[in-house]
C-alpha cells in the first residue's frame, strides 16, 4: 500500500524550514533547494507542496500569523474569568512579541512585513492577518467599555482604538528588534497606552 502523506503537515513543516531560513538570512536568502535541505525533504516534495517560491512565502506569512492569532486566543481561553481590560493587555503583549522566546517569530514576521511591501501577494495575506487582530482587539476594547455594538456594528471609537493599539504593537516589535527600547520599556509604553485608554476624559470633562 502506497504511504500516505499527510500533505497540510509537510506544508506546516516545509514553513517552518522558510522561517528558520528567513530568521538567518532575511527572505532573499530563501531558495527551494535550501528549504528542502532544512525541511529534510526532497525538491519534488517542495514542489508538489508549492507550484513557486512566492506560494510558498505567502502560506508561510498566513502560518505565522495564524500562529501568533491562536496564541492569542489560547492565552484567553486558558484565563476565562480575567476582565476584558485585562485580556486586551495580554493580547496585546502576544500580538507585540516582546517577550524572548518570541525573538526569532518577530524577526521573521518583519521580514515578511518589509517584503509585504513590494509584493501584492504577501500584503494581501498580511492585511488579512492584521484584519483578524483588529477585529479582536475591538471586541475587546467594546466590552471592556461597557458598551455593546448595535446591530453587529463596533462603535467606532472601538475601532479607532483597536487600530491604534495594533499599529503600537507593530512599532514596538521593531523598536526592541533595533535595541531603541527594551522589552521591558516596550511593556511600559504599552501597558502605559493601555491604562490611558481606560481613563479618557469624557465630553463634559472636554467642554
Amino acid at each position: 500500500m502506497p504511504k500516505q502523506v499527510d500533505h497540510e503537515g509537510r506544508r506546516r513543516q516545509i514553513a517552518e524550514a522558510v522561517c528558520l531560513l528567513a530568521d538567518e538570512r532575511g527572505l532573499e536568502g530563501v531558495t527551494l533547494r535550501d528549504v528542502a535541505e532544512r525541511a529534510q525533504v526532497s525538491m519534488g516534495a517542495v514542489q508538489r507542496c508549492f507550484r513557486t517560491k512566492d506560494e510558498m512565502l505567502t502560506f508561510t506569512l498566513g502560518h505565522v500569523g495564524e500562529r501568533v492569532t491562536e496564541r492569542v486566543r489560547a492565552r484567553l481561553l486558558s484565563s476565562p474569568a480575567q476582565s476584558a481590560g485585562s485580556a486586551l493587555g495580554y493580547a496585546a503583549t502576544e500580538v507585540a512579541l516582546l517577550r524572548a522566546e518570541h525573538r526569532t517569530e518577530a524577526r521573521v514576521w518583519l521580514a515578511f512585513v518589509a517584503q509585504a511591501a513590494v509584493s501584492e501577494t504577501l500584503a494581501a495575506t498580511l492585511r488579512a492577518n492584521y484584519a483578524a487582530l483588529q477585529g479582536l482587539f475591538t471586541d475587546l476594547i467594546t466590552e471592556a467599555s461597557g458598551r455593546r455594538p448595535a446591530d453587529g456594528v463596533q462603535p467606532p471609537d472601538a475601532q479607532r482604538a483597536a487600530r491604534t493599539l495594533l499599529a503600537l504593537t507593530d512599532g514596538l516589535t521593531a523598536h526592541v528588534l533595533i535595541g531603541h527600547l527594551t522589552p521591558s520599556e516596550a511593556h511600559g509604553v504599552l501597558h502605559a497606552h493601555l491604562d490611558a485608554l481606560w481613563n479618557q476624559p469624557g465630553e463634559a470633562d472636554r467642554a
